[in-house]
């Protein structure tokens, strides 16, 4: 098997940090030693070092002095981990000529996400009660508990939760980004607080149920489960760990003091034994056909990151969908080969993706 480049595609500010190997969670020796496995060699790449044009791009290799930016015939094959919109004008050039770019995007809304997943009869039981800002006044009257979130926002940013504490009163729970803290004001329902409706009015938010997670020692969790595309082309889990909230908080992104434990950890300390196994299972065959369901509508659909929620009582629901899978998780879990398999198997699935494309080269 002939060593062949793989690009990996890097926002600016990502990019800038590889020769000083600053690229926050993204892990660059998980990156070559996944490659290797599979005979190939990472360049890291952005976008505007693509010349379309000419066929060729400035990219850092890793050298015997560490890594240096070569000028390299664009790789037939590019994973983005980069943050373009779908609309994004570098992006759709790239695609016109590099058309084994896989995850596309991979930032959707997660309003876009529970659309589509609602055309699905099968996963409507496993999707909580969502709206978006003009029927919050319907969901308050429906639901005690729930939570706002933007509908782009990501590691937790910007997310809130309305309490029900009694006929016309709630609680309104929020991060301050000044005091670094989380906030709790009275909210009545028929006069919400101009903050509230200011920052509902300044981005797209959606309204959600509140999931009434499992708890371990007050604090609720859920699961993050990793699904990629391998050599073969098809969908695997590749590993999942649980997101515990902070003590008091109900968040459990990792970003905002979630801790990351073991699933199988989490389970077993909420749930008997045997119940942990059968959800684990049943968390997997959701998770894979929920990734069989997205890319039938979100082209170059190859690695993604489920949250997924457990109730109390052992039901389990579909939370949101991250396009750029965060796969540091598996690490501060203490789930080191998992973690490292997260990178391994996006290089089978570009290794896939070469030989599928030099056998159609090879049939003219």
């Amino acid at each position: 098997m002939g060593h062949k480049l793989v690009g990996i595609l890097l926002n600016a500010d990502m990019h800038r940090g590889v020769p000083r190997l600053k690229t926050g969670q993204e892990s660059l020796s998980n990156y070559e030693e996944a490659a290797a496995a599979y005979g190939l060699v990472p360049c890291f790449l952005k976008l505007a070092d693509i010349d379309t044009d000419s066929g060729f791009s400035a990219a850092y290799i890793k050298g015997s002095h560490g890594y240096k930016s070569v000028v390299v015939s664009t790789p037939t094959v590019i994973h983005n981990r980069a943050i373009y919109s779908q609309n994004s004008p570098g992006m759709q050039r790239l695609l016109r000529h590099h058309p084994l770019v896989y995850n596309t995007c991979n930032r959707y809304g997660k309003d876009e996400i529970h659309e589509l997943l609602e055309q699905h009869e099968e996963l409507r039981e496993v999707l909580p009660a969502t709206t978006g800002v003009s029927g919050l006044k319907q969901m308050m009257n429906r639901y005690p508990d729930l939570i706002l979130k933007p509908c782009r926002g990501s590691i937790g940013n910007g997310v809130m939760r309305l309490v029900r504490k009694g006929p016309q009163r709630w609680s309104l729970n929020y991060l301050s980004p000044s005091m670094r803290r989380w906030i709790s004001t009275p909210v009545y329902q028929g006069a919400l607080p101009k903050m509230l409706r200011a920052r509902l009015a300044s981005v797209p938010y959606l309204v959600q149920e509140r999931i009434p997670l499992a708890e371990i020692g007050g604090r609720p969790f859920d699961l993050r489960v990793t699904v990629q595309r391998g050599w073969g082309g098809d969908w695997q889990v590749t590993g999942l760990f649980a997101k515990l909230a902070p003590p008091g908080g109900f968040v459990s992104n990792i970003a905002r003091g979630g801790e990351a434990l073991s699933s199988s950890f989490a389970l077993e300390k909420a749930f008997s034994r045997g119940i942990a196994a059968h959800i684990r299972m049943a968390v997997e065959t959701l998770s894979l056909v929920i990734a069989r369901c997205l890319e039938q509508d979100l082209p170059g659909l190859a690695d993604i990151g489920l949250d997924i929620g457990i109730t109390k009582d052992g039901r389990i629901f579909f939370i949101e969908c991250n396009g750029r899978d965060q796969r540091y998780g598996f690490h501060k879990a203490g789930l080191t080969e998992i973690w490292k398999e997260s990178y391994r198997r996006p290089m089978g699935y570009a290794r896939f993706l070469l030989e599928k494309n030099s056998l159609i080269y090879n049939s003219y």
